[in-house]
């Protein structure tokens, strides 16, 4: 009955999932229209504009004296992009499908803007600031400078002069030879580039200034639906030495998998089986084998851990579906908030796997108050994470930069997981609790704790953490850096196939290093292996913070506190889920491993 009941709560939870993974490609499959007839106006938007170290630093495009149209419209935004800061508007720039406009005679934006000392020294505090624009033309993201800094190197001094980029040149590539019956095209690919001999100085007083810009369309064999994949290989090609670096540090991280599981081997043919004989001859009775009347003693705190196990079981399973996604093409350059979509829905959707996970456990353990053990299932992620982005919302707020969200996207956000994830956490709650069973122990617990000898420093925890931590953050660390250049620069991370196989040997590494050092702490005859394994597994995630700070100080080129406040915030968020994550790979995998040697270790 159990093993059946069981069975429905996964069947259901599978069907839930392949009905989610053929709504999200659906939906990705189906687009707007994008074919254009000669003539016709391809619509470019201004997104927002900030310095360009700081990504998480983006305000209004228009917060800069800059052309604009009569009629300033703001485009509706789906809640990843709000996330992502994006504020799309309407611009004043008109480019026609296949009508070039020549280099030679560029076409003026606006009306001469009379620019007046205040303003200037605006255009230059953000020049010096290298100030970093991002349009959007038919869906294609679009970026640039908006001018540059030439410094002047005199006995004296050095002189700074700023120079302000006054005419943009679009490239556009078409392809019309797709079969439409009305000869409709479709817009491939676009760049823009500033002309540096059309430029002006901006100095310390008021200034006119002319915007210009041109536009040549360039006929392609590219289809619609590749022209993603063609934008990214000239944009975000990996070279052949970087492509280099990252197969190389999947083979030191394999070799580190192949080195840990052959130690393991050893210990479970040849230690373990060594000492099982001399336990059966009575000629050894000391390590491990004196704890088997306590190894299964249940750990103190036991709704704290349970519930901490069902949202790392939980998270495992998010991030299973986000790499499956993400192999199937729904994350790709100038659409990055598909994947703050799926986080969000995901999170929700999964809440069920929390509560069934931590219920289950806990009844086992021989927990009495479930409801309350739901309840901080359902919390112990969302209450520090609502928090972290309820101060980070305010800091952006008091600055006014767009990563504000509107109180429409924050209330949309909570009533997801208010009206999705909690009922769906408290749904499998409820089926943990009907179907948990007595938990297997192949050996029998007694009524009193035997007294565990003192433990030598290296043994303890804080050292036996900082080793498991470090060989699975030793596994990732090359791969950590590109990530890192992704989320918090400018560059685009595109190797998900690569991602994936870092990710098992994460996984990998984490459950054999956590098992080794299981092993060792029962063979000091303390029992105590069950938080410890947790947080031995979940330690990773303090090196990857530790990592953040190192990134932020000698690799990024990040400043100020804005950007510092949202880099570390976020990054705690992140830490913690790996932590819960890994923290949970390691306690199941230590479970496994001492029901297996105490399973064969026989016992009066």
């Amino acid at each position: 009955q159990e093993s059946r009941g069981l069975g429905d709560v996964y069947k259901r939870q599978v069907f839930v999932y392949c009905t989610l993974l053929f709504i999200i490609v659906t939906v990705k499959a189906i687009s707007k229209n994008h074919l254009f007839s000669q003539g016709d106006i391809v619509p470019l938007y201004v997104s927002k504009i900030g310095p360009y170290a700081n990504p998480s630093e983006s305000y209004d495009y228009y917060s800069l004296p800059l052309c604009k149209p009569k009629e300033v419209k703001k485009i509706k935004q789906n809640l990843g992009e709000k996330i992502e800061g994006d504020k799309t508007q309407t611009s004043a720039y008109e480019i026609k499908y296949k009508e070039d406009i020549n280099e030679l005679s560029p076409k003026p934006l606006c009306e001469k803007l009379v620019l007046n000392e205040e303003q200037v020294k605006q255009l230059k505090r953000a020049i010096s600031k290298f100030y970093y624009f991002e349009f959007e033309f038919d869906d294609i993201p679009l970026r640039g400078f908006i001018g540059t800094v030439e410094i002047q190197t005199t006995p004296f001094d050095d002189i700074k002069h700023y120079y302000l980029f006054t005419h943009m040149h679009f490239t556009v590539l078409f392809n019309d030879n797709i079969g439409n019956p009305e000869g409709k095209g479709v817009v491939i690919y676009a760049n823009v580039t500033s002309d540096l001999h059309q430029i002006t100085e901006l100095k310390d007083s008021a200034i006119e200034v002319q915007f210009t810009y041109s536009v040549r369309w360039v006929k392609t064999d590219v289809k619609f639906d590749e022209r993603m994949t063609f934008w990214h290989d000239i944009f975000f090609s990996q070279s052949a030495s970087e492509i280099e670096i990252h197969w190389l540090s999947i083979l030191n991280s394999f070799v580190l998998v192949i080195l840990l599981t052959s130690f393991l081997a050893i210990i479970l043919i040849r230690i373990l089986k060594k000492d099982l004989s001399r336990y059966e001859k009575n000629e050894d009775d000391s390590g491990w084998k004196l704890v088997h009347s306590d190894v299964f003693r249940f750990p103190p705190h036991k709704n704290l851990f349970s519930a901490l196990l069902g949202v790392g079981a939980q998270f495992l399973l998010i991030m299973v579906f986000i790499l499956t996604f993400a192999l199937i093409g729904m994350y790709y350059p100038g659409n990055e908030g598909n994947l703050q979509i799926s986080a969000i829905v995901l999170y929700a959707l999964t809440a069920g796997v929390s509560g069934f996970t931590s219920t289950y456990l806990y009844k086992q353990m021989g927990g009495e108050y479930w409801v309350w053990n739901v309840i901080l299932t359902a919390t112990i992620f969302a209450v520090p994470f609502f928090l972290v982005a309820f101060v980070l919302n305010t800091i952006a707020v008091s600055w006014n930069v767009t990563q504000a969200l509107p109180v429409g996207a924050v209330l949309q956000i909570i009533t997801i997981w208010l009206f999705i994830g909690f009922p769906l956490t408290l749904i499998g709650g409820m089926t943990g609790k009907r179907t948990s069973t007595a938990f297997y122990a192949p050996v029998r617990t007694k009524n009193f704790p035997r007294e565990i000898p003192p433990i030598p420093w290296y043994r303890a925890l804080p050292f036996q953490m900082t080793v498991a931590g470090f060989l699975p953050f030793s596994a990732i660390y090359i791969e950590l850096f590109y990530i890192f250049n992704s989320v918090w620069g400018r560059s685009s991370y595109q190797l998900w196939g690569i991602l994936c196989i870092v990710f098992v040997i994460l996984i990998l590494v984490t459950a054999c290093i956590t098992i080794a050092l299981t092993y060792f702490q029962l063979s000091t005859e303390d029992y105590r292996w069950w938080w410890q394994s947790f947080l031995c597994g979940g330690s990773t995630g303090l090196f990857i913070y530790a990592y953040t700070i190192f990134y932020y100080a000698f690799r990024s080129p990040m400043t100020g506190f804005l950007q510092a406040a949202f880099y570390f915030g976020y990054m705690s968020v992140i830490c913690y889920f790996f932590f819960l994550m890994l923290g949970t790979v390691g306690f199941y995998a230590s479970l496994i491993f001492v029901r297996i040697i105490f399973g064969n270790l026989h016992t009066e």
